[in-house]
């Protein structure tokens, strides 16, 4: 089970943040740009071995991306443009943040590349059910929410710790999981679409 199931057991911890937001007069657009940026930010950070920089921007990434919907939703303002947006921009987060890894030393190319094969396709058939009219699926083992967390993490460890395991950093071992959860997430999702349709 994925982490972005238990989005309503942190409602009450985004709840100030999203009145303060609203107070401040700042718009889901603007979130979902701020998250893009800290995207960014942190992928040039990893490529220049810059963890702290990566990992912080890594988390203002998950904090804002979390904030563009609450405040929608709070607001009564969803649409199906922004919903668009949030979704474009998810994935191009998701690329600055591993192609930054793997672009520079913390990552052989290689497993980079299928980290990201690994999150693009489970990315892409969450989405793809509810293109062929079955709604939106978010279910398997690796969904974005668990991503942003084992990033993090393997930032944290990073810092406190550059050691090599079985030769490959704690970054490629991440990107490793990631390619091969990602697939087979990827695969459940089929399954669950196909017997839908």
């Amino acid at each position: 089970m994925t982490l972005d199931s238990y989005r309503d057991h942190v409602k009450p911890i985004i709840d100030p943040v999203v009145s303060a937001c609203i107070r401040l007069k700042i718009t889901p657009d603007c979130c979902t740009a701020i998250s893009l940026v800290a995207a960014a930010v942190a992928g040039v950070g990893f490529y220049l071995s810059e963890i702290g920089i990566g990992t912080l921007c890594i988390l203002l990434n998950a904090i804002f991306d979390a904030l563009d919907g609450s405040i929608a939703r709070a607001m009564n303002i969803q649409s199906m443009r922004g919903d668009f947006l949030d979704h474009t921009v998810d994935r191009y987060a998701d690329i600055f943040m591993i192609c930054g890894i793997f672009a520079g030393p913390l990552c052989p190319w290689q497993v980079g590349v299928f980290g990201l094969t690994g999150v693009l396709m489970a990315s892409y058939l969450g989405t793809q059910a509810q293109a062929v009219g079955i709604g939106r699926f978010y279910g398997g083992f690796l969904g974005r929410a668990d991503r942003l967390i084992l990033l993090i993490g393997a930032g944290i460890a990073s810092l406190i710790s550059s050691a090599l395991i079985i030769g490959m950093s704690i970054f490629a071992w991440v990107l490793l999981i990631f390619g091969i959860f990602g697939h087979i997430t990827a695969v459940q999702r089929f399954i669950h679409v196909w017997k839908q349709l």
